[in-house]
């Protein structure tokens, strides 16, 4: 996907629970490492930088949040790129998530290689999440996505 003739990324998924639990599950890193990052040093708030690290790659990375929207909006900058979570509550009570990444730098097969890597990383983060929010399932898929007997990720 482009915006404004930019590569963009977006991946999107209905989760079956209202808006402010979803929106809830994204801030809360009490939640959020059920499905994504195991580690956070604090709660999303605009105008804070957060650390998240996903402990089984050693990897970590500043989160700058730019706005929240409470149960609409979070918008953050992480890598030089930014990263949009919108959440869009239904007439049935549920939420549909909307995730776009923006600002890539990459060009030609870097870049293909970029935007595949975040599409199917904020997909499996939004499966993640339904499976959690709807059936309380913490699916493991973030760690299972790269075992180390498989592949070198992060290190």
């Amino acid at each position: 996907m482009e915006t404004n003739n930019a590569p963009c990324t977006e991946a999107q998924m209905l989760i079956r629970k209202p808006s402010s639990i979803v929106f809830n599950a994204m801030i809360d890193p009490d939640q959020t490492t059920n499905f994504w990052f195991t580690k956070s040093s604090g709660k999303l708030e605009a105008g804070k930088t957060v650390t998240w690290t996903w402990e089984m790659y050693n990897v970590s990375t500043e989160v700058e949040v730019k706005e929240i929207i409470e149960n609409e909006k979070i918008v953050f900058k992480w890598n030089e790129r930014t990263v949009e979570f919108i959440f869009k509550s239904l007439s049935n009570g549920f939420t549909y998530v909307v995730v776009t990444e923006s600002g890539y730098k990459e060009t030609g097969s870097a870049l293909l290689g970029a935007i595949k890597d975040s599409t199917g990383g904020f997909t499996t983060v939004l499966d993640g999440m339904k499976a959690f929010l709807e059936h309380g399932i913490n699916l493991n898929l973030i760690a299972d996505k790269f075992p180390k007997e498989a592949i070198q990720h992060g290190n």
